[in-house]
């Protein structure tokens, strides 16, 4: 699948595109990039205050352009033919 980064995920990556293969859920793309780039993105989409059990992801992730979150949210499952966009928590006020 295609993974395609926006923001300062970008800067963390190194890239604005990847291709993945072999993760079955969004839960696990997640892992995937936390592992193989950077602890970081786990940690602004997963670990921040604003994390509750309505909203289970600060920040954005659209899999062939529907939010996660009108899904199965971290459970959406991911084929290979995917396009998945994330977009790292809004800042500001």
């Amino acid at each position: 699948m295609k993974v395609r980064f926006y923001a300062n995920f970008r800067a963390l990556v190194g890239r604005k595109e990847i291709e993945v293969k072999g993760v079955k859920t969004v839960r696990e793309l997640i892992d995937y990039l936390a592992e193989r780039y950077t602890p970081e993105i786990k940690k602004q989409l997963l670990e921040t205050p604003r994390i509750n059990e309505r909203k289970p992801i600060d920040g954005m992730i659209l899999v062939n352009g529907h939010n996660v979150l009108h899904l199965k949210g971290l459970d959406t499952e991911l084929k290979e033919d995917d396009v998945v966009h994330i977009f790292p928590p809004a800042g500001g006020g």
